[in-house]
């Protein structure tokens, strides 16, 4: 088909994303065909009217092949903002999530701006949190760390180009910080139950298993991390956890003994997203 504006060639691209059962197709559309043009989607507003450029259809089709593919829009892009900046991503590598944000807030509320503090991103994928504390907070010594190279090779590269101050380090939880301790540790680990898997979007099961699968009921690598935690983060220091829907009860009880004070934190839903440890007891 030629002669096409880019109103009506956004149309077809959404009849085909609507007809696979894409949520939001219409938006998706307007994405990826602001990603063939290479202008921001919002232009397309003022330019709908205009002849779509030679070249153009067949690269956007082939863009809308995939996401109708239900590959996630954020690998076919490349990037997803986080907190006012964009990230690198790409398969093989956990999408940041507009929730984590609440884990960002909640620890720069106990990261002093005005002293050195050293700072743990336990499993850190893209490297989003870790990479937003040591911009936020430019005194503070970050580490961030994964057992996958993908996530580690994606982190390094969002260091680079944010010019953030973090170092990675390539292991196990704690394996990867031998003799190591910290001020505030940080992490969103994988949290979904192994029966939730098969239920999950087919844009998230596209994501690494390494980094939702949590186990039987979602917890074990929170028990992995609380069992290993003292000698790692110093006494009196704190612990940001996310979670998923339904946990932060079950995880609230497993943290309150560890800390001087323990309490749940909301999402910008207002739904409950993870668990604060202030104060590691002696």
């Amino acid at each position: 088909m030629t002669g096409q504006t880019l109103r009506q060639l956004a149309a077809e691209g959404t009849g085909i994303l609507s007809s696979a059962g894409v949520p939001d197709a219409k938006l998706d559309s307007e994405y990826l065909l602001a990603e063939v043009l290479k202008v921001p989607r919002l232009n397309l507003l003022f330019s709908a009217s205009s002849p779509a450029p030679e070249g153009a259809r067949e690269a956007y089709l082939a863009l809308i092949a995939r996401r109708a593919g239900r590959e996630p829009l954020q690998y076919i892009l490349g990037s997803q903002p986080f907190y006012g900046r964009d990230f690198l991503v790409r398969e093989g590598v956990l999408i940041p999530r507009q929730d984590t944000e609440a884990v960002c807030e909640t620890a720069l509320g106990v990261i002093p701006k005005g002293r050195k503090v050293r700072v743990l991103d336990l499993c850190c994928g893209s490297g989003a949190l870790g990479v937003t504390l040591a911009l936020e907070r430019p005194l503070a010594e970050v580490t961030a760390t994964d057992l996958s190279p993908a996530a580690l090779e994606c982190a390094a590269e969002n260091i680079r180009r944010l010019g953030a101050r973090v170092t990675l380090r390539a292991g196990d939880l704690w394996d990867a910080v031998p003799g190591q301790a910290f001020d505030v540790i940080v992490s969103n680990p994988p949290y979904i139950p192994d029966g939730d898997m098969p239920f999950l979007q087919k844009e998230v099961l596209r994501e690494p298993d390494m980094a939702l699968r949590g186990g039987k009921d979602g917890m074990d690598l929170y028990r992995r991390i609380l069992s290993g935690l003292r000698g790692h983060l110093e006494a009196g220091g704190h612990l940001c956890l996310e979670c998923g829907d339904g946990q932060a009860e079950a995880l609230l009880e497993m943290v309150r003994p560890l800390f001087d004070e323990a309490a749940a934190f909301t999402d910008l839903g207002g739904r409950p997203r993870g668990v604060l440890g202030k104060g590691l007891k002696p």
